[in-house]
């Protein structure tokens, strides 16, 4: 904590909460550095004459990064502030970027890549400074209508990412990053104050707490639902391609637009949870989620098995993982950070780093079990298993939380 004389000096700007224009702009640059560049993938392939193997190393490996330095941001802004943490990873993101755009060999693209992945402290922070900032109730609320606006990215993100590419090459989108990355470091430095009232005294302190956080049931629920509602659309995404294909012969931007459907779905779903946050348990919200998740994904197996295969029964079926996504989410996240609210940073950072484990691994397992034989009823079946895992971790949290104080967010449990 501060002392009288330091608190005096310090600009006061700095002490006040963010708008929601700099949360929803943290929250939405991480996406972007995901997806935007992926359409330039075979032209980094060309340029560097690599193998577009390596090349998608900028992918996998960016994802392994983001697991790591999740489970180091969220302990570093819990002992020293968020705002520290997230200047220092915005111009980190921002160096790295300038690297990618001026590298001249694929291993010198790939390790600046992989730094990139400081960005994630962007989407991995907005949450606990919204969680600093309001009682759970009212978090849910602001981080549904954040998920609405962070849903336009990964639509939008490909489509500008490949428009920069046609008109001036694939490195435009590298110096895009860079520009925005600077703009983002500077907005966050003039206008998000530091929301860590309570920062640990030292990490001793903290690991001694970190235990507790380790050992608690409620903890482990919700980082179980939001990392089963998060896999289940890393499966979509690694198989549906593929079942297009064959089953209706997709041209890539018809594809793309049904894609997007998934994310309007999210869209849709962050909305009704902004709206009903107020009124609804959190508990609750998250297992209507999962239900509404599960009954489409049911429904559309049953009119395969009947025989109706139409590319409305698949992407029909899977638009309500993305409403109920949508729904579960926001109170998921907050759940997860209100077990222990002086660990909420540590609490949010091994929740998303848990979150990306199980998406790299159920990215996989879409790759094994969906084949040109199994087709779309696989798919649907295993987004249905890791869409009712969320469900029944839902249940359990709901089944732990008894205290109707707490359901109603107005307590840390």
């Amino acid at each position: 904590m501060p002392d009288a004389e330091t608190d005096i000096t310090m600009p006061p700007k700095i002490r006040t909460p963010p708008r929601v224009l700099t949360l929803i702009c943290l929250t939405g640059v991480a996406t972007l550095s995901l997806n935007m560049f992926l359409p330039s993938l075979v032209n980094i392939a060309e340029t560097f004459e690599a193998g577009y193997r390596l090349v998608s190393l900028s992918v996998a490996g960016y994802l392994a990064v983001t697991a790591v330095l999740q489970m180091l941001i969220g302990p570093l802004s819990d002992r020293y502030g968020r705002r520290p943490v997230l200047l220092a990873a915005l111009a980190l993101f921002s160096v790295a970027s300038l690297g990618c755009l001026l590298a001249q060999n694929i291993w010198v693209f790939l390790a600046f890549r992989l730094l990139q992945g400081a960005i994630i402290a962007g989407s991995a922070l907005a949450r606990v400074v919204v969680r600093d900032m309001m009682p759970p109730a009212q978090a849910v609320s602001m981080l549904g209508y954040i998920a609405m606006a962070m849903a336009v990215a990964p639509m939008l993100g490909p489509m500008v990412g490949g428009v920069l590419d046609d008109l001036f090459g694939w490195r435009a989108s590298f110096l895009a990053f860079t520009l925005i990355g600077v703009a983002l470091l500077t907005l966050t430095w003039v206008d998000l104050g530091e929301t860590n009232k309570s920062p640990s005294d030292t990490f001793g302190h903290q690991m001694k707490a970190y235990p507790t956080l380790l050992r608690s049931r409620v903890f482990w629920g919700h980082s179980g639902c939001i990392a089963f509602s998060t896999g289940a659309f890393f499966a979509f995404i690694a198989g549906v391609p593929l079942v297009a294909s064959l089953l209706f012969d997709m041209s890539a931007g018809r594809l793309g637009l049904y894609m997007g459907s998934i994310t309007a779905g999210f869209f849709l779903g962050s909305f009704c949870a902004a709206r009903l946050a107020q009124r609804v348990a959190m508990p609750v919200m998250m297992l209507a989620g999962r239900i509404i998740a599960c009954s489409g994904l049911v429904a559309g197996l049953v009119l395969l098995a009947a025989g109706i295969v139409h590319e409305l029964t698949l992407f029909g079926a899977t638009i309500f993982v993305g409403v109920g996504n949508g729904i579960t989410m926001p109170s998921s996240n907050v759940g997860v950070m209100s077990v222990r609210a002086d660990l909420a940073g540590t609490a949010s950072g091994l929740s998303g780093a848990l979150t990306v484990a199980v998406g790299a691994g159920l990215t996989w397992a879409a790759g094994v079990v969906v084949t040109e034989t199994t087709g779309a009823m696989a798919l649907l079946g295993l987004m249905l298993a890791v869409s009712f895992l969320g469900m029944l971790s839902a249940a359990w949290v709901a089944y732990l939380v008894k205290d109707p104080a707490w359901q109603r967010g107005a307590g840390d449990g």
